[in-house]
């Protein structure tokens, strides 16, 4: 790619003479760089190709942390087969899912590698690897806690993929406040467990939407719709998302209505 050389050395040279046509080029060599640097990976991964890495990374990942902390419990299994179930695949995709859900396991396959080439091939497409992400963290959540070696683990993914400790530690937050938001029955408060009221769910719902009680309306409906275009199903399939992970991601939004409406409800 030239494009940016030419025009920056033109452009300095008409306004700077030599010296800022080699101020220029400079500037329109980085130009290019980063041009080039956003066209990789899903700049030319069709979507096919994006749909299919992101279902091998999605069990083999889901593999490697079900053996996160040296054995692979009934919990994360079934946890496993819950997604398989939720995605309605054919006998073949299920086989599929299986094999690498095992392949996952295996301490053989090099998984920082794996992440990788997954991440050259969905590119830029954060709204995608964050719903990766939050399949995982899930994964983790499935024994009912999530161990050090499976956030390890995860920490590892966040990093390769490109995502900042901050926005992580974000999902990660509201994944946990949408357990609680949706089962309301493992939440321990002041140490002991309690009845969950709907005080605690008015809490948990503030926290799905990631804001405070005391944001303002704007504030509030701001962050929902943001939520619901980061989960809207037409959007990541169109972005890559497997088809067959449309179901996964319809319930995403509807746990993000019900706690919008559960707001809107106590604001009046």
């Amino acid at each position: 790619m030239i494009f940016g050389k030419i025009l920056g050395t033109l452009f300095g040279f008409s306004w700077f003479g030599f010296l800022g046509a080699l101020i220029g080029l400079y500037v329109g060599h980085l130009f290019d760089k980063g041009l080039a640097q956003n066209f990789s990976g899903a700049g030319f991964s069709s979507q096919a190709e994006i749909q299919k890495a992101f279902f091998r990374m999605t069990f083999l990942m889901m593999g490697r942390m079900a053996k996160a902390d040296g054995r692979v419990s009934q919990t994360e299994i079934k946890w496993a087969e819950y997604v398989m179930g939720r995605m309605n695949l054919s006998s073949e995709m299920r086989r599929q899912a299986i094999e690498l859900f095992n392949l996952g396991k295996d301490d053989n396959i090099n998984i920082a590698d794996e992440l990788k080439t997954f991440r050259r091939t969905v590119g830029r497409h954060a709204t995608l690897i964050q719903m990766f992400l939050e399949i995982q963290i899930q994964a983790g959540y499935a024994d009912g806690e999530l161990n050090q070696q499976e956030l390890e683990l995860l920490q590892l993914a966040r990093n390769i993929l490109g995502i900042s400790l901050f926005r992580f530690e974000a999902i990660h937050q509201r994944i946990r406040a949408e357990r609680a938001f949706a089962s309301g029955d493992y939440q321990q408060y002041g140490g002991a467990q309690r009845q969950y009221s709907a005080q605690d769910k008015l809490v948990e719902a503030y926290r799905v939407l990631g804001v405070e009680p005391g944001s303002s309306n704007a504030d509030v409906k701001k962050a929902y719709r943001r939520l619901m275009s980061q989960h809207h199903p037409d959007k990541l399939v169109a972005k890559g998302l497997p088809e067959e992970m449309m179901r996964l991601a319809k319930e995403k939004t509807q746990e993000i209505s019900a706690a919008y409406e559960v707001i809107k409800e106590a604001r009046g």
